[in-house]
């Protein structure tokens, strides 16, 4: 089943004090399928980052339809993006962005409290998902006090909390080890087989072998959209 499609999908970026302009994405199409896993893959510059920022409503394409959940979020105002965002997109970005302050269950929280529910709830949740990622007994730890993985575990289990119907990875191995990194890939791959649909922009061909299918970008284009025997992690 189709969760998601962009259709047409234009981003043209303006120079602040000048008339030029730049393109960043031109007439994107792609059908994101539930339970599939998606790579983008692309050298810097080629509207990766770009479409990973329209895909997580924290853009608007200049032209062109982007369909999420039967939602057309191309008309929605800003207060609608921003319940889209809570409701039905999980983040994992890079740099974790992981608040510094608050222990990695009163993390996990943060979407759900934003959401109004009553605080047994979230606590209940934020358990259930620190449990998925085996981060049941860093709870109460701050993320400074944990390592790159485990602060990546935590970012995950906070993507997982609202059961969102996509999940967004922005360079999720980027700032991890070689070994630690497989251990994130084995999650995804998990993530995966409980049929979750699973978006990882990525440089690392290492990370796109991971998923069902790669769509390669260049100058902003589609340049390939291939099929994936997906490899597996020994973690996985």
């Amino acid at each position: 089943m189709v969760i998601a499609e962009v259709r047409q999908l234009t981003k043209v970026y303006g120079e602040p004090g000048s008339d030029v302009q730049v393109l960043a994405l031109r007439d994107i199409d792609i059908e994101f399928v539930e339970g599939q896993s998606l790579a983008i893959c692309g050298q810097s510059g080629s509207g990766k980052s770009t479409l990973m920022n329209l895909l997580g409503c924290l853009d608007r394409a200049t032209s062109g339809r982007y369909v999420l959940g039967g939602l057309d979020v191309s008309r929605l105002d800003d207060d609608q993006l921003s319940e889209i965002r809570g409701k039905m997109i999980g983040f994992v970005f890079q740099n974790f962005n992981l608040v510094p302050q608050l222990t990695v269950l009163e993390n996990l929280e943060v979407p759900l409290f934003y959401q109004g529910l009553p605080a047994r709830v979230r606590r209940e949740q934020a358990h259930r998902v620190a449990d998925m990622v085996e981060l049941a007994d860093r709870g109460h730890h701050r993320p400074t006090e944990l390592s790159g993985g485990q602060q990546q575990r935590a970012a995950i289990a906070r993507a997982l909390i609202n059961d969102p119907l996509l999940i967004l990875a922005d360079e999720p191995t980027g700032n991890l080890d070689t070994a630690t990194g497989e251990m994130i890939l084995g999650i995804f791959d998990r993530l995966h087989d409980e049929g979750k649909t699973v978006v990882v922009v990525t440089h690392d061909q290492n990370v796109a072998r991971h998923c069902d299918r790669m769509i390669t970008l260049r100058d902003g284009q589609i340049v390939q959209d291939a099929r994936l025997e997906r490899a597996r992690s020994g973690n996985g």
